[in-house]
C-alpha cells in the first residue's frame, strides 16, 4: 500500500508517518516545512521530525514542497492508495493577521490535495479541528467553578456532538478556512464516491511536538515551564478542553482506516474524561515538573472558546476506539521528552 501525507512532517503528520512506515510498502511524506515562517516564529527544529523519518525509515520518500502547487501534489500522489491530509496553517493570529494565506493553505490546498484523491480513487482522512463550531459553542450556558468553566446544559456533558451547527457565528478566518476543507471532503464522498473521514480535532500533544504560544497549547506550557519562559493567558485561564495523546490518535487513523466506513464525521478528542484546563495545567506541571512558569494574563482573543470538549460517541461507535492515555499520564510523558531533549529548547 502506498500512502501520501501532507504536513507529514509536522507533530501529527510525522507520528502517521512513523505509524505507517511500519506498515506500509510506501509512504510519502509532503511538507514544505514553513510552519514557523508563516508564524512569524524563529524555529531551529524545522527540520527535526523530517531529519526524525529521513533517518529512520528507508521506505519513507520525503517530497518537500507546497499544498497550494497541485502539479507538485499530484506528482507526488501518483498511485496512491490514501492521503492523510495533515498539513495546514495552523493559527487563528496569523488568520487574523493574514486571512488570504490561510485560506489559500488550508481551502486551496484541501482542494488540491482532494483532487489527487479523486485522480487516484485513494482513501480522504481530513485532520479538521473543533473551530469549525466557532462561536456557536459559546452560547452554552457555562457554570464557573474555581480552575475551570464546564456546560450547565446537561445535555452536553458528554462534549460537542458532530450535529452541533456551524454557522450564523462567528469562527475566525482559521475557523472558516478549515470548514470549507472539511465540508469540500464531505462531499468528495457523497460526489465522487471516495472513502474520506474527517476528524474534527480538540487538542492534540505529545512527544516531537514543538509547541508555540499560538499553536500547541499543552506542549508550549511544558516546554516553557522547564526553561523558564514567560507564559501569557489570554483570558481568565479557566478554559477548558478535552485533550488526546498523539498515540491515541494514530490509533484513531488506523480504526478508521482499516474499518468498512464509507465516509463519516467524527469528534476526536479526549472526551469529557480527558479534559483539562489552563490553570489546571499549570497545577499538573508544578506537581510532575517541580515547577511554575511566570504568568501574566492579557484580554480574550476573538472567537475563542471557553469550554471545548469533543462528545467522542459515535468514534467509539463506529471504530470500536476510545482513548486510553489520560492527561496525567500523557502529560508526565511530554515532561520527560522534553526534560531528555532540552537542548532542542534552549536557544
Amino acid at each position: 500500500m502506498k500512502l501520501l501525507i501532507t504536513g507529514g512532517a509536522g507533530f501529527i503528520g510525522s507520528h502517521l508517518a512513523e505509524n505507517y512506515a511500519k506498515k506500509y510498502e510506501e509512504v510519502i511524506v509532503y511538507d514544505d516545512l514553513s510552519r514557523a515562517r508563516t508564524l512569524k516564529k524563529k524555529d531551529k527544529n524545522s527540520l527535526y521530525n523530517w531529519n526524525y523519518l529521513k533517518n529512520a525509515y528507508s521506505n519513507v520518500k520525503m517530497v518537500k514542497a507546497d499544498v497550494r502547487n497541485f502539479n507538485k501534489i499530484k506528482e507526488a500522489g501518483k498511485g496512491v492508495d490514501a492521503i492523510i491530509h495533515a498539513a495546514a496553517q495552523v493559527a487563528v493570529t496569523t488568520s487574523l493577521a493574514e486571512p488570504r494565506t490561510d485560506f489559500e493553505i488550508n481551502a486551496l490546498g484541501t482542494f488540491n490535495a482532494l483532487e489527487v484523491a479523486r485522480l487516484n480513487d485513494a482513501t480522504f482522512v481530513l485532520c479538521s479541528t473543533n473551530k469549525v463550531y466557532g462561536e456557536n459553542v459559546n452560547k452554552i450556558p457555562l457554570t464557573e467553578y474555581a480552575k475551570r468553566y464546564y456546560f450547565t446544559d446537561k445535555k452536553y456533558k458528554d462534549g460537542i456532538p458532530e450535529s452541533f451547527p456551524t454557522d450564523q457565528c462567528c469562527h475566525s478566518p482559521y475557523g472558516c478556512s478549515k470548514l470549507a476543507a472539511d465540508i469540500y471532503t464531505q462531499e468528495y464522498a457523497h460526489t465522487y464516491g471516495l472513502k474520506t473521514s474527517v476528524f474534527r480535532l480538540s487538542c492534540i500533544y505529545g512527544e516531537r511536538q514543538f509547541g508555540v504560544e499560538d499553536q500547541g497549547w499543552v506542549a508550549w506550557f511544558v516546554t516553557a515551564t522547564l526553561t523558564d519562559k514567560p507564559i501569557t493567558i489570554y483570558g481568565d485561564g479557566k478554559q477548558a478542553r478535552d485533550i488526546l495523546y498523539i498515540r491515541d490518535l494514530v490509533e484513531a487513523f488506523d480504526a478508521f482506516m482499516t474499518s468498512n466506513q464509507k465516509h463519516e464525521v467524527f469528534n476526536l478528542g479526549g472526551g469529557p474524561d480527558n479534559t483539562i484546563s489552563l490553570l489546571e495545567l499549570l497545577d499538573l506541571l508544578k506537581k510532575h515538573a517541580g515547577k511554575r512558569p511566570r504568568i501574566s494574563f492579557k484580554n480574550w482573543r476573538p472567537a475563542d472558546q471557553k469550554v471545548y470538549v469533543s462528545n467522542i460517541s459515535k468514534a467509539k461507535t463506529l471504530l470500536n476506539w476510545e482513548p486510553k492515555i489520560n492527561p496525567k499520564e500523557g502529560v508526565k510523558r511530554l515532561i520527560k521528552w522534553v526534560h531528555n531533549n532540552l537542548e532542542l529548547f534552549v536557544a
